[in-house]
């Protein structure tokens, strides 16, 4: 089928390589021409395992292709699917601006009868809202209708989620729509459930804020481990035995971050707020997680005396693993407490480091200042202090023996549980980390 796909972040693009991977012809529309130019070229604007060798092949199958010009890219297709941002805004409600956009300029493009879908997060009733926003400024008399279909990948292993999705969720309101979005997706070859569209954008947030409270529970449990002298890795392994509970998000650690966890628990929570309801789990996790991200700091801080003129090194810069995404970070709300204290510090990060530096360029910074490593062993020599955020395998395998010899202070607080606390004791490291 034709389809075009509006944005080219997380979740546009990936749809859009996917959507050709499997035989559609596709094009991806976005604003910005140096992107356009970057991703004609094979080059993906994200870092994202096999995302740009899939570009580099269905460009030359002429599959896929990329835009700014919208209006011939939603002129002739059998399907648009909207995958711009939806920011949070400071109430926690969602900035439904860019799908706004993109709503007029299909209403003022479209030529023929297609079906506009909505993978961006929205808030439940938005997809009736976009039908009639479209409706309202159509140039053309054509027929347009919207369907929802959240998308569930996990940054890291976006490319991978979505060709091996455990489900695909649609949200439709006539058989007519229904069957474009199963014709599809049939070549993906995944089980499909169809259901209405408000209930459709209701279980993508369900099941974000689920795995948020589980995150945030077994973080509180781990805090409680601490005080009580168990140990969150054990307790963790007897719970994932358990298959009601299941072995995922079990990990204790510094928070959650990135682009979905933060924003749609707070999305949901002002959902619930604004019908008259409070969302009293949903709004514990979000307290949790708000406390868990600086835990270690605060940690720190008791240990130390200052961190003026020390030497930091901070190990792992993005959410997590696999991406270069930056949203939320734990790294971001340390790096900038420890900036605050007069820290000098130096970060390593395969991936973000980039991005990191556009937010925080080399050298002073405050009252402390900034460098950025290659390696590991960079920011660890002759380090007074050492913080982990990320679960990096460059960052795993730093044998305990490397803090010793390489720290001027072999004192490490691991906000990801990376190390067994025998190995790092006979090391001879001073070494704290999270529920153990």
């Amino acid at each position: 089928m034709k389809i075009a796909v509006a944005g080219t972040g997380y979740v546009g693009l990936v749809a859009g390589v996917c959507f050709a991977e499997k035989g559609h012809d596709v094009t991806c529309v976005d604003v910005d021409e140096k992107k356009v130019q970057m991703m004609e070229s094979g080059v993906s604007p994200i870092y994202e395992e096999g995302l740009e060798e899939l570009m580099q092949k269905n460009n030359a199958t002429g599959r896929l292709h990329y835009t700014t010009d919208y209006r011939n890219a939603y002129r002739d297709v059998d399907a648009i699917f909207i995958g711009v941002g939806t920011p949070e805004q400071p109430d926690g409600s969602a900035n439904l601006s860019y799908i706004a956009t993109v709503s007029r300029q299909i209403a003022e493009s479209v030529e023929r009868d297609c079906l506009v879908v909505v993978k961006s997060t929205v808030p439940v009733g938005t997809n009736d809202k976009v039908e009639q926003f479209i409706r309202d400024f159509l140039t053309r008399d054509v027929k347009i209708e919207v369907a929802s279909n959240p998308e569930f990948l996990a940054q890291g292993s976006a490319v991978h989620d979505t060709l091996h999705a455990a489900r695909i969720i649609i949200g439709t309101e006539s058989k007519e729509a229904e069957a474009i979005l199963m014709k599809i997706y049939e070549p993906f070859e995944l089980p499909i459930v169809s259901v209405d569209r408000r209930s459709a954008e209701m279980i993508k947030y369900a099941c974000n804020d689920f795995l948020a409270l589980k995150i945030s529970y077994m973080n509180d449990i781990a805090n409680l481990c601490e005080l009580v002298g168990a140990d969150i890795d054990a307790v963790a392994r007897g719970m994932s035995y358990d298959a009601r509970i299941g072995s995922r998000f079990l990990n204790a650690g510094v928070g959650y971050g990135g682009s979905c966890f933060p924003k749609d628990t707070k999305a949901l929570k002002y959902l619930a707020r604004q019908n008259g309801y409070k969302l009293r789990t949903v709004e514990a996790a979000v307290d949790v997680n708000a406390e868990q991200k600086t835990k270690l700091f605060h940690k720190a801080s008791n240990r130390m005396i200052t961190f003026q003129n020390l030497k930091v090194a901070v190990l792992g810069l993005a959410f997590k693993a696999g991406t270069d995404d930056l949203r939320e970070a734990p790294s971001l709300d340390n790096v900038q407490l420890l900036l605050d204290g007069g820290a000098n510090i130096y970060a390593y990060d395969p991936v973000a480091s980039d991005h990191f530096r556009a937010r925080y360029p080399e050298g002073e910074n405050g009252k402390g200042t900034i460098q950025y490593v290659s390696k590991p062993e960079e920011a660890l020599k002759d380090a007074n202090i050492c913080f982990i955020f990320t679960e990096w395998e460059e960052i795993r395998t730093i044998a305990p023996e490397t803090f010793k010899e390489l720290m001027q202070i072999p004192l490490v607080y691991d906000g990801r549980n990376l190390y067994k606390l025998e190995k790092m004791k006979n090391a001879g490291v001073e070494y704290y980390s999270i529920g153990r």
